[in-house]
């Protein structure tokens, strides 16, 4: 039995726990800690689910309780958790990808301690695909959002260049450039871009297109890809959450990576 902490009980830790303290639970784990912004609401949540055994842990203190520790947190609390984690030698879930790109020394940290990264594919498809094809020569990696405007309101790219996306009654491209560049800019809502650069040919030479679409109610991805070994394109239309800028599937895809975690049969690279 592997013990898991949740860091963060927003949109997506929320379902988790749920998922982890329901009737069949998921085999081979079992919650043991949890963290939140709000500790009065935290612990409510945690109550009203049936988890009254579930403590509430500082972040820094998670991997001491914990074999796994799964992030989803804001990025301006991802260090608070990550390093203290790694250093414990744990197994970090990281939904916040984008904020692996300007710290390649976690790697070298988790390596140094016995720890382990891992990122989920999220509400992207097809990483196993691009990480086969990375095993080749990849030639090209583009992907093209479309979000609901309000998906993307409140974003540092449109505030620091003064784009607004209201009132819009056709679709307005707000940034075009490298998976780098689109993390910084949209930092809660291009995760899939940080994951899919990781999975391929790096930050830097993946390319992003952003587009606010009024005429859509899906966060709408599409990935092409060209290599020596397969030429590729796929497209995903995910339902939000009740959190605009995260789909419903990201948080699936990580009770689908903890299931995997707990079994002895797995399916796909």
């Amino acid at each position: 039995m592997q013990k898991v902490a949740i860091a963060g009980l927003g949109a997506i830790g929320r379902e988790l726990a749920k998922r982890l303290t329901g009737k069949t639970g998921i085999p081979g784990l079992s919650l043991v800690a949890a963290s939140g912004r709000d500790e009065a609401k935290a612990r409510a949540f945690l109550d009203g689910i049936g988890a009254r055994h579930v403590p509430l842990v500082a972040l820094d203190k998670l991997a001491d309780v914990a074999d796994v520790v799964v992030e989803a947190l804001p990025s301006s609390a991802f260090d608070a958790l990550a390093e203290p984690t790694l250093r414990a030698g744990k197994t970090l879930v990281v939904i916040s990808v984008g904020a692996l790109l300007d710290r390649p020394k976690l790697r070298d940290l988790a390596e140094a301690h016995g720890g382990r990264i891992i990122a989920p594919t999220g509400a992207l498809l097809g990483l196993d695909a691009v990480r086969a094809a990375a095993e080749g020569k990849i030639h090209s990696v583009k992907m093209v959002t479309r979000k609901p405007p309000g998906g993307l309101k409140g974003a540092p790219h449109l505030i620091k260049n003064n784009i607004s996306v209201d009132g819009l009654n056709a679709p307005r491209k707000v940034f075009e450039g490298s998976a780098r560049a689109a993390v910084q800019g949209f930092p809660a809502n291009v995760n899939v871009a940080a994951a899919l650069s990781l999975a391929g040919i790096g930050p830097d030479l993946t390319t992003i297109e952003i587009w606010a679409d009024p005429g859509v109610d899906r966060n709408h991805h599409r990935i092409e890809v060209d290599s020596d070994s397969a030429a590729f394109s796929l497209e995903i239309a995910n339902i939000p959450s009740e959190n605009p800028k995260t789909g419903r599937i990201t948080a699936l895809s990580v009770v689908a990576l903890l299931r995997r975690l707990g079994s002895s049969f797995q399916v796909g690279t």
